[in-house]
């Protein structure tokens, strides 16, 4: 009796184990994230030329004429932090997974990056659900086809924070009125996200100011004269520019002071 108990038991493993191989033989093999690197996927939004991205959830009025381009993208929750994200630079690479009946590998090299930029938000509950608290790039197609195919609409790929490579000085755009000061800021290098910003005015002492939301900071201190800004990054280098902004600036002009190197 214990001879054949033995055999059922046996048979039973292999049984299970049997199961255990059909159910990995239908998930993709996916090669483990590099160093450094972490996992997340990619779709697109807007037209081929880029067209209905140029705005967003970051306070940017026009990506394309402030100097970005297409290479933005609309990041999930988890990546968007609420607006801290904004202005920070990601790289991108897709991912190879082995091929089966239903998964399929749309991307042109596995080599190949893009650098893009935190512009927008992709909020849970988008189209597909890939935006749902999980790392994700919605990309303006042009950066989206840089990298893969426009039939494959989405692609793994990993990604990680990059230090941003900005062309001139840090830009301050004037908004709001002379009881309310809001300072869009852009163009930022270095880590290209803001987490602290002060101000200073003609009365010499330095104001806080509070994100308002995404790149735009706001005090309701009136200010008067040349302001000088004490910016800090999201990896705590700050660097002070001093009368960025001159003495007779006026609401909606765009000022550019100095950078981080």
């Amino acid at each position: 009796m214990r001879t054949s108990g033995a055999v059922s038991s046996m048979k039973a493993a292999a049984c299970v184990g049997m199961a255990a191989l059909m159910a990995l033989s239908v998930l993709p093999c996916v090669v483990g994230a590099p160093y450094g690197w972490s996992e997340a996927h990619i779709t697109y939004y807007g037209t081929a030329s880029g067209g209905g991205t140029q705005g967003g959830a970051c306070g940017y009025p026009n990506t394309f004429a402030m100097g970005y381009g297409a290479m933005t993208a609309a990041l999930s929750y988890p990546l968007f932090q609420g607006g801290k994200a904004c202005g920070g630079c990601y790289q991108l690479r897709c991912k190879w997974v082995t091929p089966t009946r239903t998964v399929h590998n749309w991307c042109w090299s596995y080599s190949r990056t893009i650098t893009v930029t935190a512009t927008n938000s992709c909020p849970p509950g988008s189209h597909g659900g890939w935006c749902n608290w999980r790392p994700h790039f919605d990309l303006p197609m042009p950066a989206f086809l840089t990298l893969a195919r426009r039939e494959g609409g989405v692609a793994p790929v990993y990604y990680r924070k990059v230090r941003c490579a900005k062309r001139g000085g840090i830009r301050f755009t004037i908004g709001g009125n002379p009881y309310f000061l809001m300072i869009l800021i852009h163009n930022v290098g270095g880590a290209g996200d803001l987490k602290a910003v002060k101000v200073r005015g003609g009365n010499g002492y330095w104001v806080p100011m509070w994100r308002n939301w995404g790149a735009l900071w706001t005090c309701k201190t009136r200010m008067s004269g040349a302001l000088s800004f004490q910016i800090t990054t999201g990896d705590g280098r700050t660097l002070t520019t001093y009368k960025a902004v001159g003495g007779y600036w006026r609401f909606g002009q765009t000022w550019e002071g100095s950078q981080f190197r």
